[in-house]
């Protein structure tokens, strides 16, 4: 690669800087990324101020490389400061407008507190993918998690459980297979792939003796695209698709709602799953767990999840051609 990975700081106040320390240290030697956000939020450790992207490469043997950006008040582990909102949003549009312009190969965002920025910048989106759609022209897209033994993508996200029949539209699971199918050829090198779908109730529904939306919904949205095309397995039981086995069979899962599909995959690999947005015009890439305010600056930050996510934005990178 050319070109290195964009890291946004995310909420100062949570693990991100830890992480992004112990991440440097792990990846110093194998690929290029650089940090953006306030030199003084990071926790002791080597690091060396660029000015520009380009001068990432070069930096990765001394120290962590940081883009410098403002930001209004200290880092205190545990509690944000709304002070510091805004300038959070602001590396994300800077990550963001860097790889665009061609001088990152991807974004991989630490962890946000969105009630943080709603408090302190009246943040208007509900979280990060939401933002980073926006920025994007307000493009369609979905929530993969992934680690080396699944790729999972759910086709509703965070809402009740009660509101998922209602959400579960022909369109709206359309959409995101398509965009999944789309995803797994352009950013992940599959070129055949094959796409296991979950059903939304017990055994699938059991023949319409446990609900009828495998019947009415999901089975003719598959049948439609397969028409087109795609290769699509189920609707499947989803308490027999996940095990070993299972898994083999198919290069990603599609499930109906949001512990359907992360419930299997942080019991798999609960340290290093990965969130990846797929639909975006540019990679982003993100660890799998929040600001852990809890944890903040006691040196107990596990960098795991952080370091996948880095891998997985290089590795997307190259199978893009955006390297």
């Amino acid at each position: 690669m050319t070109r290195p990975l964009a890291l946004t700081c995310g909420e100062p106040s949570g693990i991100g800087p830890e992480t992004a320390m112990g991440a440097w240290a792990a990846l110093k030697d194998e690929l290029a990324f650089f940090w953006i956000g306030d030199p003084t939020h990071l926790p002791e450790g080597p690091r060396v101020i660029i000015e520009t992207s380009d001068k990432a490469r070069g930096a990765m043997a001394e120290g962590l490389p940081v883009l410098p950006h403002a930001f209004h008040a200290p880092a205190r582990p545990g509690r944000p400061d709304p002070l510091n909102a805004q300038s959070v949003i602001e590396v994300i549009a800077r990550a963001v407008a860097l790889v665009e312009e061609g001088h990152a190969a991807a974004v991989t965002t630490c962890p946000i507190s969105k009630k943080a920025l709603i408090d302190g910048a009246g943040f208007g989106f509900p979280g990060h993918t939401e933002y980073l759609a926006h920025l994007a022209g307000d493009v369609p897209v979905v929530m993969m998690l992934a680690c080396p033994e699944l790729r999972v993508v759910p086709a509703t996200i965070h809402i009740p459980l009660s509101d998922v029949p209602t959400a579960l539209t022909p369109d709206a699971l359309t959409e995101t297979i398509r965009i999944t199918h789309a995803a797994l050829i352009r950013d992940f090198g599959v070129t055949s792939p094959r796409i296991a779908v979950a059903g939304l109730n017990p055994h699938a529904g059991e023949g319409g003796a446990m609900g009828h939306e495998e019947i009415e919904i999901i089975a003719p949205v598959l049948e439609r695209l397969r028409k087109d095309g795609l290769d699509l397995i189920g609707p499947l039981p989803g308490d027999t698709m996940f095990h070993a086995a299972a898994r083999r069979g198919y290069d990603a899962a599609v499930a109906m709602y949001h512990d359907q599909a992360l419930i299997p995959i942080k019991t798999i690999d609960f340290a290093g799953g990965v969130n990846v947005t797929l639909g975006l015009p540019f990679i982003r890439t993100s660890p799998d767990h929040g600001t852990a305010f809890d944890i903040a600056g006691q040196g107990k930050a596990d960098p795991t999840s952080l370091i996948a996510a880095l891998r997985m934005a290089d590795a997307m990178a190259r199978a893009r051609g955006a390297a």
